[in-house]
């Protein structure tokens, strides 16, 4: 592998690929995050909210004072297992503080105790709420779009396929970093990059067990599975060159190009699975940018080419 500089002098800053104890995952995963930066959340309000059903789902939402009326729902990563709202915080704020959207971060349930398709279920509730709820919330209904990263971004392109199935809430954008999005694992990064820093085949395999239990794969849980991806929303989907999703995620990308969906796919060199995590690295800066710039051109067209 050829790393870039920044990103080689602080793979040791990330915890083991190992998630054969859920619960020793969840603290070392939390262990990275306190070491981070505290996000600047000067100039938004936070809101801790519930969003009711047959399992009450957490959510944080940032607004930030510029708010134009537009909303990210977004996902943490964490392979299915790890994370919630907390460490997702870091994430969360940035990404509202750098483009000026309000980001509804929701605290969907873990496998493997709340194997498929629980999050997959809170998600899509978080998603009705917000629709239903978009006068009180700020928000314009036409303008809400979806994202996370890694298993966060899996799941949210999961749930545009089930709105775009049941005629849910529309959906402007998905916001897609380094998704999870193939069970099989037979592209050739996935095959190739068997040992990368942070994710390895078998951290992958376990991620998949966890989330899956006894339930079939289909594509609400791993969406490269769909044989239809016309009318899904507009994407922005970034990989990493040194990841073992890198590959189904292109050909994901591929395939809503050829649905007649439009797609920005951004390739970033030199990169690996959650290395944006490195905040003071020249590539991460640059990636947190443009997912924001992304963000901002697609839910404020008129404005999305200028600094929010």
């Amino acid at each position: 592998m050829i790393l870039d500089p920044e990103l080689e002098a602080s793979v040791a800053f990330f915890p083991p690929a190992d998630l054969s104890d859920p619960r020793a995952a969840r603290e070392r995963l939390a262990e990275l995050v306190a070491a981070l930066p505290v996000p600047d959340i000067a100039g938004m309000s936070i809101e801790n909210r519930t969003v009711p059903g047959d399992f009450d789902v957490p959510v944080r939402i940032y607004r930030p004072d510029r708010a134009q009326g537009a909303a990210l729902i977004w996902l943490r990563g964490g392979g299915f297992v790890m994370g919630d709202l907390d460490t997702e915080h870091p994430w969360a704020g940035l990404l509202a503080d750098n483009s000026g959207v309000t980001v509804i971060s929701v605290g969907y349930r873990s496998a493997p105790e709340h194997p498929f398709p629980a999050a997959h279920d809170d998600v899509y509730a978080v998603l009705i709420w917000t629709a239903e709820h978009a006068v009180e919330l700020g928000i314009d209904p036409a303008r809400i779009a979806i994202g996370g990263h890694s298993a966060g971004a899996g799941i949210a392109t999961a749930v545009a396929l089930r709105a775009r199935d049941e005629q849910g809430p529309p959906i402007r954008f998905q916001l897609l970093n380094q998704p999870v999005l193939d069970d099989r694992q037979l592209a050739w990064s996935a095959r190739t990059f068997t040992d990368t820093p942070f994710v390895t085949r078998a951290k992958v395999a376990q991620m998949w067990q966890h989330y899956l239990g006894s339930a079939p794969a289909t594509p609400y849980a791993a969406p490269a599975r769909a044989t239809d991806l016309s009318g899904m929303p507009p994407a922005y989907i970034a990989t990493a060159e040194y990841c073992p999703n890198r590959d189904e995620d292109i050909e994901y990308a591929l395939r809503l190009l050829q649905a007649g969906v439009p797609v920005e796919l951004h390739q970033w060199p030199g990169t690996f699975h959650g290395s944006q995590a490195i905040l003071s690295a020249d590539v991460s800066q640059r990636q947190s940018a443009e997912f924001a710039a992304a963000l901002r051109r697609a839910l404020h067209p008129a404005t999305g080419s200028q600094s929010a």
